[in-house]
């Protein structure tokens, strides 16, 4: 941690300010993400649950390939040379139509795979369009903002564009129509209201200009950043898809609601990599030596660990308080303590090769996880049948794409010299 501290104060400014303007949207984003997870998880049936989560996955995933990863040049010009942000705007919206005749080729394989037997069309190319169109560009908002060290701003999105699905979520708990069709509609909805406020109020002023030889000379990266980010997102989100796929809907619902919990476990670990991938940049992909690398690792363990301790003891003590869906799903929590701490620290691994620019090994490296995860995934849904002892084994799981995460990462990839940031 001696390193993070060196590093901030080398690079000037209110670096404990912008943590806790992070820190506060990634808490105030928690509390707002329960409310929403519980009135969805709640108004939908399980099994409708297990498609929507499955499918909203899948959209995460997709919104990576969407773009070409050119949303990277345009952090990194945020962060080092923002008055050509307007020039790489332009790029990144050129890029982004590019690939949408792309992007829908590979989600309509993925329906007709995995989704075509439980869930209408319809339904999910909404869902697909909520993710990969509006929510994907509502974070490049932001991305832009947190590059210009606007934290606050960031943060005040990230709980905007939450806040708003809540509300929708609430309305739909409501409502009556527990029907995935209309939750599909009001999804998508909301993820677009998100965007265009974002967008028209929060979006830095700049004059757009078209500058074909400098995307060109960026598109490397950034299709390495997109190979990255999607084989990275894959190899998080890929265990819902093949439960889904393996062990049914109503297994994908329990499951999926066991993965929403320990995801909030990342929130806090998120707002720390996002400042420190920025000291990185500004300091050519320092790292810090053994000791600090130990230290910080065995802190995002710690804090992860602890998160998902204190919500199972809540569930506990409360096992209702949360709806029956989730109350279902809340009795397996403690069979997976280990998940959360070793899931951040993959992510933590990738967030350091990206700030040094290692974007080919960042992929190679989440490509080795990825398959292994899908490996082990296969081998566990096809071997063991009851949940529990599925749910006790996913930590064996982790602990074992934790360590091929780590040799990768400081064994071979960091081994090798970075390149020092220059946007054109």
């Amino acid at each position: 941690m001696a390193f993070v501290q060196g590093t901030f104060e080398k690079i000037g400014g209110n670096k404990i300010r912008g943590f806790i303007s992070l820190l506060s949207g990634s808490l105030g984003r928690m509390v707002i993400s329960v409310a929403y997870f519980v009135a969805v998880a709640n108004a939908l049936s399980l099994e409708e649950f297990g498609l929507f989560a499955t499918a909203s996955a899948t959209g995460v995933v997709l919104s990576r390939l969407a773009g070409f990863g050119f949303i990277s040049p345009l952090y990194r010009t945020a962060t080092v040379r923002p008055r050509l942000i307007g020039a790489y705007t332009l790029g990144y919206f050129a890029a982004f139509l590019v690939s949408l005749p792309l992007v829908l080729g590979v989600a309509m394989v993925f329906y007709w795979l995995v989704f075509s037997s439980g869930m209408g069309l319809a339904a999910f190319l909404l869902v697909m369009a909520a993710e990969i169109i509006f929510w994907r560009s509502s974070e490049a908002v932001i991305i832009v903002n947190n590059g210009l060290s606007r934290f606050a701003t960031g943060a005040f999105l990230t709980i905007a564009g939450t806040a708003l699905r809540a509300v929708f979520a609430v309305y739909f708990l409501y409502s009556g129509d527990g029907t995935l069709d209309s939750w599909a509609q009001m999804y998508l909805i909301a993820n677009a209201i998100s965007f265009v406020f974002s967008a028209l109020f929060f979006y830095p002023k700049t004059r757009l200009r078209w500058k074909p030889r400098a995307y060109i000379g960026r598109m490397r990266d950034a299709f390495s950043v997109s190979a990255a980010e999607v084989l990275f997102y894959l190899q998080m989100e890929l265990d819902k898809i093949l439960v889904l796929a393996i062990g049914g809907e109503a297994t994908a619902g329990l499951y999926a609601i066991i993965m929403r919990l320990v995801d909030l476990t990342a929130m806090p670990v998120r707002a720390f990599n996002t400042l420190l991938v920025q000291a990185m940049m500004k300091n050519r992909g320092a790292t810090g030596g053994k000791k600090s690398k130990i230290l910080t690792e065995f802190g995002i363990a710690t804090v992860s660990i602890l998160g998902l301790v204190a919500l199972v003891i809540l569930l506990n003590f409360a096992p209702g308080i949360l709806g029956n869906n989730i109350a279902q799903a809340s009795g397996f929590l403690y069979l997976v303590l280990l998940v959360p701490a070793f899931r951040n620290l993959i992510e933590y691994h990738a967030e350091l090769l990206y700030a040094r620019e290692q974007t080919t090994a960042r992929a190679v490296v989440l490509a080795l996880v990825g398959g292994l995860k899908a490996l082990l995934l296969i081998l566990l849904l096809s071997t063991l049948k009851d949940f529990a002892d599925r749910a006790l084994w996913l930590n064996a799981v982790f602990i074992a794409l934790y360590l091929l995460s780590a040799i990768a990462t400081y064994g071979i990839a960091m081994k090798i010299k970075s390149k020092a940031a220059k946007p054109t």
